[in-house]
């Protein structure tokens, strides 16, 4: 029963123009793309987080600008939503599967490119929380070599902004 009915609906969608595949990849790509993203940024702020609490055992009073640097790996989610909303409206029914190979792959690069960036970067923000802790004055330091990371974090979300601008509507 469940294979004709998906027979069914691919054969609709292929009547259409697309195909029950497609769609199925275009959405993979989507999923891959925020969930990683998302995932990057938890683990990221979750090192930062376990790390400014270890330096708060030391000096009470760095509270807010570790706060600032454990945040910092917070945006590669919001770069993944965005670039949801970007894609999204290319996904429909009748979606080709060029266009599903397309978003599936800017799925798959932002998603990548977002999760080892908000990793990385967290390492950077927790090695100047250390440091802050350990009495040394590196907070715009730490907050400029962090942005190295951030970088690839937007040409990953430029690249899914350039993809969908060359997609079909």
């Amino acid at each position: 029963m469940t294979h004709t009915l998906l027979v069914a609906a691919n054969n609709a969608a292929a009547a259409l123009g697309g195909s029950t595949t497609a769609y199925l990849i275009a959405w993979i790509g989507i999923f891959f793309m925020v969930a990683l993203s998302g995932v990057g940024s938890a683990w990221g702020t979750v090192i930062g987080g376990m790390t400014t609490v270890a330096a708060m055992k030391k000096r009470d009073d760095i509270f807010a600008n570790c706060m600032i640097l454990s945040a910092l790996p917070g945006t590669q989610g919001l770069y993944g939503f965005g670039a949801f909303f970007i894609l999204k409206a290319h996904i429909n029914p009748q979606i080709s599967m060029i266009t599903a190979a397309a978003i599936f792959g800017a799925g798959l690069i932002s998603g990548t490119v977002n999760l080892i960036s908000a990793y990385w970067q967290a390492r950077i923000v927790a090695s100047g929380i250390e440091s802050i802790g350990n009495g040394n004055n590196v907070f715009s330091n730490t907050l400029v070599l962090a942005v190295y990371p951030e970088l690839y974090a937007i040409i990953s979300f430029a690249a899914c902004f350039l993809i969908s601008s060359m997609l079909p509507m």
